[in-house]
């Protein structure tokens, strides 16, 4: 099997895809390295597509190619091999017919590999050709994430229920190195599909792990005996998160840190005991990924008003909406923007979800006295300009805020209501006077996060009449401008989104809007005032990410359900 690279390479050649001198870098590279020729030439850029050079040498070879994304897969013919045999020689099977089994490989010519699994099959094996990506991604799919480890695992646990409880106990470290790869696989997945959150959740004949992508959950396969190690997994987390692992009847709460692909992860776990176990959640933070305005998607009029505010001497800027709409990153976007020599910043967060590097931040830890009214009072002696607060939630917090703005700072913070103008109801509600707020506040910014709609599969639609009733717009749009919808692909999941962006609204506080908050004016009245003035609703904000095919009509209504 020594001529495969040369073999491969000299099909490439004939067919012009590359020339000689490549070749003959790829070759001493793949000499080196030990890699498939394949993967040489992609890496080094001389072949673009490995389905450039897989149909030429599947007729040179006169095999079947085979895209296991797009082919039905025998439940019989999964059974005939192992796990640990799949991952070794980089193989899996997909049919079984008379005996023979059929088996997908990237080196379907190497007949050292055809004898291996004809004996462990206890069948002839017919090879056909595929890339060495869709066998492993195919094996992830059939088999579950770190199926290979569990299999170890309850190869070891076989074992030690047929010894005595002594070698059991001395067996312990053993099984949690296992336990240790199967939750870093867990790990490299979540971070590779851009995840947020981990769920980890017991039931009667299972144990379910869910991944939280894009805001909404998606159940991860993972082989079915996962469910024997619940209690050793969630002790693993436990140590790594100095928490007490013999503690399993209150809720814990604790963190770690990780690196995974150069980059640093902190872990925020939470603990929950439940009729069948305890669950877990491990919330994934990215401290030092930090997205400007372009990533958000605040562009044009928004970016503006932004910036403006921004960039005054004082005053307070509130980001408004539920949990997880991004209103942390928002406020560490403009802290960044605002970062400088001459400017001394400090935040009060918890907990601190960003590492901005110059800038003073202060954890939160109510435990041992350390609250957000206490840490702000501090904050005061140590001359700063400009102050974030990771949330308002009781009065003497907002007391304290506003004294900060009337004295000459600029103040960032959050609230949780559902959209700009209830900000101001908000504050009013935990005992601020309304003049203080007309004094102090400059801006109440509400946001959502909507999903972006997958490149690679959404579908062109129109704009009805319905739907422009929905949006509360007039006919200036036609129906002839071409909108988007989603469709769902292999690339997104089948989900049809691929990353989120934010659409938001502004509540200037002008000096009428500062007059009606004085005279107590009802929202009602001040949402018809503002609105008459052109302020851009959090739904009107997502219909021009529609019209410019960023996202669907109903991935924003549903994103704006709440607030009508």
């Amino acid at each position: 099997m020594e001529k495969t690279p040369l073999f491969l390479g000299q099909i490439l050649v004939h067919h012009n895809i590359i020339n000689s001198t490549q070749l003959d870098q790829a070759l001493a590279e793949q000499k080196k390295t030990g890699e498939l020729l394949g993967h040489a030439l992609l890496r080094m850029g001389f072949v673009k597509k490995e389905q450039a050079f897989l149909p030429l040498l599947a007729e040179k070879l006169n095999v079947e190619l085979v895209f296991l994304k797009s082919i039905a897969i025998s439940q019989e013919a999964l059974k005939r091999l192992s796990i640990k045999a799949l991952n070794h020689y980089k193989v899996f099977p997909f049919k079984f017919e008379n005996d023979t089994l059929t088996v997908a490989m990237s080196k379907p010519q190497d007949i050292a590999v055809l004898d291996d699994l004809s004996m462990m099959a206890h069948a002839r094996i017919k090879p056909a050709l595929a890339s060495e990506a869709d066998i492993i991604e195919a094996i992830r799919i059939y088999y579950g994430l770190g199926a290979e480890t569990i299999e170890k695992m309850m190869s070891g646990t076989e074992m030690m229920e047929q010894q005595t409880p002594v070698i059991q106990a001395i067996d312990e470290l053993s099984s949690e190195a296992s336990i240790s790869q199967f939750l870093n696989q867990i790990l490299s997945q979540a971070h590779r599909d851009s995840a947020t959150d981990i769920h980890i959740e017991p039931f009667g004949d299972e144990l379910r792990i869910r991944y939280r992508i894009d805001g909404e959950l998606y159940d991860v396969q993972v082989p079915e005996n996962i469910r024997f190690f619940h209690e050793a997994l969630i002790s693993r987390i436990k140590i790594l998160s100095n928490l007490n692992i013999a503690e399993k009847r209150l809720p814990q709460d604790g963190r770690f840190k990780v690196k995974v692909s150069n980059s640093d992860l902190d872990l925020r776990v939470s603990f929950l005991p439940s009729a069948f176990g305890e669950s877990c959640v491990i919330r994934l933070l990215n401290t030092f990924r930090l997205y400007d305005f372009d990533d958000l998607g605040i562009v044009g009029d928004e970016r503006k008003l932004l910036n403006i505010l921004i960039n005054k001497p004082h005053g307070i800027i509130f980001l408004t909406g539920p949990t997880g709409s991004g209103k942390t990153t928002t406020l560490y976007s403009c802290l960044a923007l605002i970062n400088a020599e001459d400017t001394k910043i400090i935040t009060v967060e918890d907990p601190i979800e960003y590492q901005l590097k110059g800038i003073v931040q202060i954890q939160a830890n109510a435990n041992i006295g350390l609250t957000f009214a206490t840490a702000l009072r501090s904050i005061l002696r140590n001359d700063p300009d400009v102050i974030m607060i990771g949330e308002v939630r009781d009065f003497e917090t907002a007391q304290i805020a506003i004294q900060m703005s009337l004295t000459g700072h600029l103040v960032f913070s959050t609230l949780h209501t559902n959209d700009a103008v209830s900000g101001i109801t908000r504050l009013i509600d935990i005992g601020i006077e309304p003049y203080l707020i007309s004094t102090s506040v400059d801006c109440f910014i509400a946001q959502r996060l909507v999903r972006l709609l997958c490149p690679a599969c959404k579908s062109k639609t129109r704009l009805t009449e319905e739907m422009k009733k929905e949006f509360d717009v007039t006919s200036q749009i036609s129906e002839n401008h071409v909108i988007y919808e989603a469709v769902g692909c292999e690339a997104c999941r089948m989900t049809g989104y691929s990353g989120r962006q934010a659409i938001c609204e502004f509540l200037i506080l002008d000096e009428k809007v500062k007059e009606m908050i004085t005279l107590r004016s009802t929202s009602r009245e001040i949402k018809q005032y503002v609105a008459s003035k052109g302020m851009k609703t959090l739904r009107q904000h997502g219909l021009e990410k529609v019209l410019l095919g960023l996202t669907s009509p109903s991935e924003v209504l549903r994103v704006t359900g709440d607030i009508g």
